[in-house]
């Protein structure tokens, strides 16, 4: 789409078309109403504008066909309008039964999101295309809205509720991920990408493969990519605890209980309470 992609992204999901074509008629509808009011309104000012003092104009008794015409037509066009509104609302709205689910919390100034068999990601979501996925949104602190332009789907991730949105992504490719919702002064840095890749590259990607890389290798420098090391230094002046050799140990708590440190994935029953966060430490 060259530069207009810049203002219109192009579309990826499977409702993006609908979403786009609901969106130009209102734009359509919108601008032809608007440009037919002005000339009428210059035309008219213009033909029966008072010539004379002494003029006075003729009485008009009104015109019933007149008025059934501009009242019956602007209601059909709103009706028209109500009805493919609703109809795009419920189909991005019902999420298909066979979708892959994902939770996605937010958090000034960051989104954190884990599917469902374990992997967790920070302002990335990886998915395959052509596959349904289901997200369950919520917020730490204060209200967030994960917004995605190329899939045309934004849903506000709300502290102490659950938010549910869908989308199938149609082509493989890197989409931006926003944050739609003005949450603080880092607003503008809440983004991430969304990767859609094939169904093979993405069971790929779930079982942990990395080309030329160990696990321990591709771990570190998955840790120095999100930035982690910023707060979990191994020095004295960290602002968090040093994280090395600590995987499948247990740890010794401030209040003097002791933790694992060996992370376990959430399951959809465990997600009642209201800022319960994805990944947690479980006492041994």
């Amino acid at each position: 789409m060259g530069s207009w992609s810049f203002f219109f992204p192009e579309g990826a999901s499977t409702t993006s078309g609908s979403v786009d074509a609901l969106y130009f008629f209102l734009v359509a509808v919108s601008v032809f109403f608007g440009v037919l009011i002005a000339v009428l309104l210059v035309v008219f000012a213009i033909r029966y504008r008072r010539r004379s003092d002494d003029e006075r104009p003729a009485e008009i008794h009104g015109s019933l066909p007149l008025e059934l015409v501009w009242t019956l037509i602007p209601a059909g066009i709103v009706l028209i309008i109500f009805l493919w509104s609703a109809e795009v609302f419920f189909t991005l709205h019902r999420v298909p039964k066979d979708a892959m689910q994902i939770h996605v919390v937010g958090k000034r100034w960051m989104w954190k999101l884990q599917h469902m068999t374990g992997q967790r990601e920070i302002n990335e979501l990886h998915v395959p295309v052509g596959v349904p996925v289901k997200l369950t949104l919520t917020s730490e602190d204060v209200i967030h809205s994960f917004f995605v332009p190329a899939f045309r789907i934004k849903k506000d991730a709300v502290p102490g509720r659950y938010n549910t949105i869908w989308f199938q992504a149609t082509k493989p490719g890197r989409y931006h991920l926003f944050c739609a919702e003005y949450c603080g002064t880092k607003h503008s840095g809440m983004i991430g990408w969304v990767h859609v890749m094939e169904p093979a590259r993405f069971q790929g990607w779930l079982s942990g493969a990395v080309a030329g890389a160990s696990l321990a290798s591709a771990g570190e420098r998955l840790f120095n990519d999100l930035a982690c090391v910023t707060c979990h230094r191994a020095d004295t002046g960290a602002r968090g605890p040093a994280l090395d050799g600590l995987f499948g140990k247990p740890v010794k708590l401030a209040n003097g209980s002791v933790m694992s440190s060996r992370f376990q994935p959430i399951s959809e029953r465990s997600l009642a309470p209201a800022r319960r966060p994805i990944v947690r430490y479980q006492p041994i």
